[in-house]
């Protein structure tokens, strides 16, 4: 029997797709599935908590992202996520929720591998994401009141990535975090 359009755009999309139910792979493309190290047929019913760094990572961005999905329906970030053998990667995810009394119930997501164009250094979870704020434009003081912490205490972390990333000034360390050329 022929292929469905839509399946073959689908699964060989040039980003790699998934659909979730209350953030467990219900089916994923062949890019989901390379970049994340199988076949498609392996990630059905897998959560996507085995996915991210840490639980506690799991459980912050989804919390953020159910928050922006609540309001827009729509969700992205780029972020650390660790692949089947564990080894971590950047990646870019967006997410559409099909369901937006539940945006979590089930929805279309997206991830695209940066390895190429970012550098992965050794961080820690608060390094990350205060990195990961930072490229979004935010000031240390808004970091800080995101995450609950002084805006000196931010300013920390970020001496830190400046030093961990060899930039010399913030604007380079955002240029390097987002793969930009310099």
């Amino acid at each position: 029997m022929p292929m469905d359009m839509r399946d073959i755009a689908f699964d060989h999309a040039p980003v790699g797709l998934c659909v979730l139910e209350n953030r467990i792979i219900q089916q994923c493309n062949h890019l989901f599935a390379d970049t994340f190290g199988g076949a498609p047929t392996e990630f059905a019913g897998v959560p996507l908590a085995r996915f991210y760094p840490s639980i506690d990572d799991y459980n912050r961005i989804g919390k953020r992202s159910l928050s922006q999905m609540r309001l827009t329906g729509r969700y992205n970030d780029e972020r650390i996520m660790k692949r089947r053998d564990g080894s971590m990667f950047w990646c870019r995810v967006r997410g559409q929720s099909l369901t937006p009394e539940d945006p979590f119930r089930q929805g279309i997501w997206s991830f695209a591998d940066l390895s190429d164009d970012r550098p992965l250094v050794a961080l820690t979870q608060r390094e990350r994401e205060v990195a990961i704020l930072t490229c979004r434009g935010m000031t240390s003081k808004e970091i800080g009141r995101e995450i609950g912490l002084s805006y000196r205490t931010i300013e920390v972390y970020r001496a830190r990535l400046l030093e961990k990333f060899q930039a010399r000034k913030l604007a380079e360390l955002v240029a390097k975090l987002s793969g930009m050329p310099l």
